[in-house]
């Protein structure tokens, strides 16, 4: 399908939907009276028959997602990240991790930009929380191209997924041409000084903040880590190898999400210096996503600091 340059990923989603269910018959969609949040209102209004809102019961949900998938359908269940993992979390863990069925978990409204909704929508544990189930493949898509090829690979692949899409339209990283590779990093910009690591809407951030560090003389490799479970460690190891110093960029607390796997990693074979762009130990405020950013932290501003500080730290 064709990406618009202001299409946001959950829309991006919704769309991709249609056009894998026409491909498919045993495709499904489940939503938790969400749906036109999520966007799997596309799919409803095409395929009625292979739709479920299954109300505010996310419980629910994904006990039918799960029975679904045990009887050989390929289901897609959204709500937002905050309600899955957290809301249905033994459910997620019992009736899908446990068996690995052929569950998509795909939630939208992720991290801290869904805005004016405050802190009971924010979801900034989400990622900790799947990725403590054993057997699940979690993505973060950087824009809406990759979610749609994430979305395609998802419904392809056996097993688990979940896939974290946030609610604002995000600048375009990549072109039509990409194809997206489960389970690897992707080289966005080249660098031998130090390396960004960065998911989700952070990719753009870390792409505008190694503009500005190269006019510094500071030469930042940047690598999108769209696949969060299971972790690039061969990439990640090149870059603490070869340029010496990280810097991990997410829109998630610092603990449990991308910075706690690239540090796992770096600390058993490759030690170096990183500094971690992340949400802090505190529940954000209510206000508009750019205010939320620049307040929490999640700017390119905040990745150029955290580049000067891992140099500094290797000049020691």
């Amino acid at each position: 399908m064709s990406v618009s340059l202001d299409m946001a990923p959950r829309e991006a989603y919704g769309r991709a939907l249609v056009e894998m269910g026409r491909e498919d018959r045993d495709i499904v969609v489940l939503d938790a009276d969400l749906s036109r949040s999520t966007m799997t209102h596309f799919f409803a209004r095409e395929f009625p028959e292979r739709f479920f809102d299954c109300g505010i019961a996310e419980q629910n949900m994904v006990g039918i997602a799960a029975g679904l998938a045990a009887s050989g359908k390929i289901p897609f269940a959204s709500t937002f990240a905050v309600f899955a993992p957290g809301r249905c979390f033994d459910q997620v863990r019992m009736s899908v991790a446990q068996p690995k069925l052929n569950v998509k978990l795909v939630t939208t409204h992720g991290g801290i930009t869904v805005g004016e909704d405050g802190i009971s929508h924010q979801s900034i544990e989400d990622l900790a929380l799947i990725c403590s189930l054993p057997g699940f493949t979690v993505i973060v898509p950087a824009d809406a191209i990759e979610t749609v090829q994430a979305i395609r690979v998802a419904a392809a692949t056996r097993g688990p997924f979940y896939i974290r899409l946030g609610r604002p339209k995000t600048p375009l990283v990549y072109t039509e041409g990409y194809c997206f590779n489960p389970g690897k990093a992707v080289v966005m910009r080249p660098g031998k000084d130090v390396t960004v690591i960065a998911i989700g809407i952070m990719v753009a951030e870390a792409l505008a903040a190694a503009k500005v560090m190269n006019e510094e003389g500071i030469d930042c490799r940047v690598l999108n880590m769209p696949t969060l479970k299971p972790i690039d460690e061969a990439t990640i190891l090149k870059a603490a190898t070869e340029t010496g110093g990280i810097v991990i960029a997410e829109e998630h607390l610092e603990h449990g999400g991308l910075g706690s796997a690239v540090a796992r990693v770096v600390g058993k074979h490759h030690p170096v210096p990183l500094a971690f762009v992340a949400i802090q130990d505190t529940y954000a405020q209510s206000g508009k996503p750019a205010e939320l950013l620049k307040r929490y932290g999640l700017t390119a501003e905040d990745i150029q600091q955290a580049v000067r500080a891992v140099i500094k730290r290797k000049q020691q």
